[in-house]
């Protein structure tokens, strides 16, 4: 097969700007595209590096303009080309593209580790910083403060064979990452249990019945009259959130949910894709990286980089919020335990993993008269997103509008959607790609960079775009996506990323949106926005039902208020035994330990957990925050920046949130400064622009459940 010509005119892969194409793109470009642009990227960059030099030599004056602006040009250039493939590697998974994704990683991050050693490009960073006369603004001097550390600990340092080892073991650790993330989906993607009998879905309610008979059609069963059907079956059970979920609070058969437990808390940990032997070899590598730029171990390296500042001040936090939640957990366990036996379950044996889901959605039917499942019917995607739009233009004075036919997309679910500011001018365009698909597209949910804020030489603004991805329930032949509370919360979530992204208004591509933003900063925009998900005035917009429009009943209002706090001991410390997880193995795990990583996390249990692990759980095998994405040593930033998040949001509560004048006014003052600042200042800095003063733990104790909340 002949491979096509790709150059920068020709070629989707190869324009350098503006949305992709992404159905035009094949793996034969990325073959032929990728090992030419970095070709050129290197030329260039020597030209580069001989002018810089020379301008060294003289001790001429150096300006931002001759040393930022064309690095940054020629990382953009690869950041927009290998953006799109990263992208559709997690969107629209194939084997041909892994294939090629894989073979052409190395040279991606051989170019990144070029820039990031190159001596001469570190030499002219410290003069800028330290010349006399200083022309850098403020978020010019933080901008190349941040890059002479990245390239601190991108081994610029390093000489000989140090060097050669950092930079092997960098592209091998990109490589082991890659496979592990393909595991996971593919052990996701594998297993699923075919049900036949009514008797083994007896208590599902009927979307997931809905849900499941779709899943037995795709993959071509059929039932004793036909095609599957929500009422006669069969039904496919899988291991993806819309699937395994409701399967797991709702289903009355024990045996089944324990098989279906343990295949999802062991997916890829046995046979060819077994992510244990990956994870040993990650630490490692991680450790030699972090020793060879002279730190003790990887989270002292991660730790450099973000607000929390040293592994002390993450063990404070942790401590603080387990030590709150551990006896709030212990009851709530003893509390379901004695419901359960009340209710079928054996008076002789304690409960499973398997049964907190089902006896929890029970409880809480009970408590509070709830079913979460039953509250479906109102919250339609459509007026959940109507609803969140409104909330954005009520808080952030922008609209939101649909712009399906403007823009090219990988799916056909996939919408497109312009943001236009008070006076209607378009701002910027987010992509949002809602349902699961199992088969081909990554779980869990995240925002991405498309395109980055910059401005041009010629003056232009290039508007920002995002991608919003999730993997919700999809809709049914019979219904749209009728989305559970929870996938409300993550839509919120990832469109709080979103919105700081789209919003900025730095013109420095390396400082606007998300870039330059703290790690444990990053998570305030996304986990703000998932409190308005219980302000009144925003559900009772959005909660309206699918058939008869009829709004959310008063009483479900309150029960959704009343359920908040609901488990949230023990949800808290799930979050904890991750967070502690992933910081003792980066902190205290080595080859020579004499340890297995899950026999370190497992020492954890006692303190944090009050239902111990099974010997089948193989948590680890499926954690792609800190084994294949950017949470290593750094998972606790969700609760890091709740003590932000939640801070921010009572800035509303204190104000009084029926007070829609004063709320309007404090959201434009969270839009002109979180929202728009970016990574231009430091998170502390920002967050006391919009606060008057540095957070206090009390509203995270609150945030997290722990304490009365009152709607």
């Amino acid at each position: 097969m002949s491979l096509p010509k790709s150059n920068s005119q020709t070629s989707p892969l190869l324009k350098g700007k503006g949305l992709p194409e992404f159905n035009a793109i094949t793996p034969e470009h990325i073959e032929k595209d990728i090992p030419n642009l970095i070709g050129n990227l290197n030329k260039e960059f020597d030209l580069l590096e001989k002018k810089i030099n020379k301008q060294l030599e003289l001790e001429n004056k150096l300006e931002w303009a001759g040393i930022m602006e064309p690095i940054n040009e020629l990382s953009e250039r690869l950041r927009w080309s290998w953006g799109i493939i990263s992208h559709l590697n997690g969107v629209r998974n194939s084997s041909e593209l892994r294939k090629v994704f894989a073979s052409k990683q190395s040279e991606v991050v051989r170019f990144n580790n070029r820039l990031g050693q190159s001596k001469t490009l570190y030499k002219a960073l410290l003069k800028l910083k330290n010349q006399p006369c200083q022309d850098q603004n403020e978020t010019e001097k933080r901008i190349i403060q941040t890059e002479l550390l990245s390239m601190k600990h991108r081994g610029v340092g390093l000489d000989g064979e140090s060097q050669k080892t950092f930079n092997s073991s960098s592209e091998q650790l990109a490589k082991i990452s890659t496979v592990f993330s393909n595991n996971v989906l593919d052990a996701t993607r594998q297993w699923s249990l075919l049900l036949t009998k009514h008797a083994e879905v007896d208590g599902l309610p009927e979307r997931a019945l809905e849900t499941l008979a779709e899943a037995a059609r795709r993959t071509g069963d059929k039932g004793t009259k036909g095609l599957p059907t929500a009422k006669e079956g069969p039904w496919r059970v899988g291991l993806d959130m819309p699937s395994y979920i409701p399967f797991m609070a709702n289903a009355k058969n024990r045996s089944l949910r324990e098989i279906v437990y343990k295949a999802f808390i062991s997916r890829a940990s046995a046979g060819e894709i077994n992510n244990e032997p990956l994870i040993e070899e990650i630490l490692s590598i991680r450790l030699q990286q972090a020793q060879l730029l002279g730190y003790k171990n990887w989270a002292e390296l991660s730790l450099s980089t973000k607000m929390a500042g040293n592994i002390e001040a993450v063990q404070d936090l942790l401590e603080e919020l387990r030590a709150a939640a551990f006896p709030i957990a212990q009851k709530e366990l003893l509390e379901m335990t004695k419901y359960a036996q009340s209710n079928g379950h054996s008076k002789n044996s304690n409960l499973e993993p398997w049964d907190i889901s089902f006896w929890s959605e029970r409880l809480k039917q009970e408590k509070f008269d709830l079913n979460q499942e039953a509250l479906r019917p109102w919250f339609p995607l459509p007026q959940v997103l109507n609803g969140l739009f409104q909330l954005c233009g009520r808080l952030f004075e922008i609209s939101i509008e649909p712009a399906d036919k403007e823009a090219p997309i990988w799916h056909k679910d996939v919408r497109f959607f312009k943001v236009l500011d008070r006076n209607g001018q378009a701002i910027a365009n987010f992509y949002l790609d809602p349902y699961s698909r199992p088969d081909n597209k990554r779980g869990g949910a995240w925002m991405d960079e498309c395109l980055i804020r910059k401005r041009n030489t010629s003056g232009e603004v290039v508007k920002p775009v995002a991608y919003l991805i999730c993997n919700q329930t999809p809709p049914t032949r019979e219904k749209p996506s009728l989305m559970s509370f929870e996938e409300v919360e993550t839509l919120f979530h990832e469109f709080g990323h979103g919105l700081q992204h789209m919003l900025t208004e730095i013109d420095y591509p390396q400082a606007a949106g998300i870039n330059n933003v703290e790690w444990d900063a990053v998570e305030l925009p996304s986990q703000f926005m998932e409190n308005w998900c219980l302000d009144r005035k925003t559900i009772m917009n959005i909660a309206k039902h699918w058939e008869t429009n009829e709004p959310l009943p008063e009483k479900s209002f309150q029960k959704l208020c009343q359920s908040r706090k609901f488990n949230m001991g023990i949800a808290t410390l799930r979050q904890i035994h991750f967070a502690l997880s992933d910081l003792k193995l980066h902190s205290e795990w080595t080859p020579d330990s004499g340890s297995t990583p899950d026999e370190i996390r497992r020492r954890l249990v006692p303190l944090t957990t009050v239902l111990p692990p099974i010997a089948e759980d193989k948590f680890l095998c499926a954690f792609s925050h800190i084994f294949a994405g950017g949470y290593s040593a750094g998972y606790y930033s969700y609760k890091w920046a709740e003590v932000l998040s939640a801070d921010a949001f009572s800035a509303f509560e204190e104000a009084g949130l029926e007070n829609e004048e004063i709320v309007q006014a404090i959201g434009r003052r969270f839009r002109d400064t979180v929202l728009s600042k970016g990574g231009s200042r430091s998170p502390s800095d920002v967050f006391l622009s919009f606060r008057g003063r540095h957070p206090k733990t009390e509203a995270l104790i609150k945030h997290a459940g722990l304490t009365e909340v009152k709607c």
